[in-house]
């Protein structure tokens, strides 16, 4: 690492008294030139900087940079301020504000070696288990989110929606995003046109004055329904009959429009109270020839054409026999519990969310699926209780958050010794881990298999059978 400049916050001669530089709060900052060594999880580049790791947004591995180092105690981060020697990965990112919003990470590398970086990710903390399988890409790794959040604010005297600019509160006004569906984008420039014509202002977070905070957007990619959700602080709403009205003569495909009340100072974007504007409330979209009703706060995969594609290979993995009792852990709104239901004799469905649940009963009864039952409640505390009445599982399928499972949840598990776990995650760290515990309690991963469900972004899911080593 080569050092070009070095210097103190402010350039006063007190900035530099022993006094100053004491001072809680103050930062030092120094210029050097540094090779980044590697790309973290989170899509950064690592420099080493006097033997520390640092992580550096928009930065490739081998590529030499300039970088601002910025010391505040003990707490060391760092900017890029230029690329010296750039990477033939490298490539001009196609949305104008990549450097600042965050929502992406990695749109600065070409497609090929984003998926071949989660390839080599993937493999890297699966190595201790069994070979990985080849990614599963995108044919089109633009426009595939069905789910669009925007922030409303002013800027300079204008209404703008946007994303918050990372590490910050401040929104970069975005009028599309190259990774979310371009009617959602469509739908949120209405939108701030509207607000204008109706004296309707956004929500200031300082004074806490002002009416629409978010505005989200659910779109049936299958069925083309819409869904239009508006965050607002109360649930005062002047006018808002006639603010429907032209905002569905613009967008006739809107089947429902929820105000969601958030006057919370939180960064949570959707508060516990919600009133149907207009419509049921609900949209509907299809998913593997499945039909699903999707309401405003329930979890349903944002890319469909790839979830499509995961839960096909999920099913392949499982190679069920037709006789097989199976739960579907972190059911969601029974979404994969119903598409796999014709392959076993049963689906046991089991969800924390009360409204999932009942979307989820809904959803098998629509599509006429009889052998699919749903509860809400803990999966762990549930199997404890099959196995004191002596029932059993021959499959268990979880999707848990991005935090993955716990220690309670798998000793349970453990604990009701299903043939096989199909455990598909969209954060391999934590799946690792758990799958390390898994590994010390009788089980063996037979295959592994990432998908590239989100495009320019550092993440990636990955499914992983496992199966019990009888003794």
């Amino acid at each position: 690492m080569k050092k070009t400049k070095q210097k103190f916050k402010g350039n006063n001669k007190k900035n530099n008294s022993k006094k100053a530089s004491g001072k809680r709060g103050s930062s030092k900052k120094e210029i050097v030139e540094a090779k980044c060594i590697d790309i973290d999880a989170e899509g950064k580049g690592i420099v080493n900087y006097n033997g520390q790791e640092i992580r550096i947004s928009n930065l490739i591995k081998d590529e030499t940079a300039k970088i601002e180092i910025i010391k505040k105690g003990r707490h060391i981060t760092g900017n890029l301020l230029k690329v010296l020697k750039p990477s033939p990965k490298r490539v001009k990112a196609r949305c104008p504000h990549y450097d600042k919003c965050g929502g992406c990470q990695l749109q600065h590398m070409s497609y090929k070696d984003q998926f071949q970086h989660k390839q080599l990710m993937v493999e890297k903390l699966m190595k201790p288990f069994a070979k990985v399988n080849s990614i599963i890409t995108m044919d089109n790794p633009y426009d595939y989110r069905n789910k669009a959040h925007a922030t409303y604010s002013y800027k300079n005297g204008k209404i703008v929606s946007g994303f918050y600019e990372e590490k910050s509160h401040k929104v970069i006004p975005v009028d599309r995003c190259l990774i979310q569906s371009t009617k959602a984008d469509d739908i949120h420039k209405t939108i701030r046109k509207l607000m204008k014509s109706f004296k309707m202002n956004p929500y200031d977070e300082d004074t806490g004055r002002g009416l629409i905070r978010h505005v989200l957007v659910k779109v049936g990619f299958a069925t083309k329904e819409i869904m239009v959700i508006l965050v607002t602080p109360s649930t005062m709403f002047a006018s808002k009959n006639n603010f429907i009205k032209a905002l569905r003569k613009e967008h006739p495909e809107i089947k429902t429009i929820i105000m969601n009340i958030n006057n919370k100072r939180t960064s949570m974007v959707l508060g516990d109270r919600e009133k149907v504007l207009y419509g049921k409330g609900t949209i509907q979209d299809t998913l593997c020839g499945y039909t699903f009703n999707i309401s405003s706060k329930s979890f349903y995969q944002v890319n469909p054409k790839q979830t499509e594609k995961l839960y096909g290979k999920a099913i392949e993995m499982a190679n069920f026999k037709g006789n097989e009792v199976v739960m579907d852990a972190y059911s969601g709104i029974g979404t994969i519990g119903i598409i796999l239901s014709k392959n076993v004799k049963s689906v046991i469905g089991v969800e924390l969310n009360k409204d999932a649940v009942r979307d989820s009963i809904k959803n098998a009864k629509q599509n006429q699926v009889n052998n699919a039952r749903f509860y809400q409640g803990d999966a762990g505390e549930f199997m404890l209780k099959m196995k004191e009445s002596g029932e059993k599982l021959d499959v268990v399928i979880m999707d848990p958050p991005r935090s993955g499972s716990d220690e309670k949840f798998l000793s349970s598990l453990v604990k009701i010794s299903p043939k096989k776990v199909v455990y598909i995650s969209c954060n391999p760290i934590t799946q690792a881990r758990d799958m390390k515990f898994l590994a010390k309690h009788g089980y063996k991963a037979e295959e592994i298999q990432p998908v590239d469900m989100f495009p320019q972004t550092a993440h990636v899911e990955c499914v992983v059978l496992m199966s019990r080593v009888d003794k």
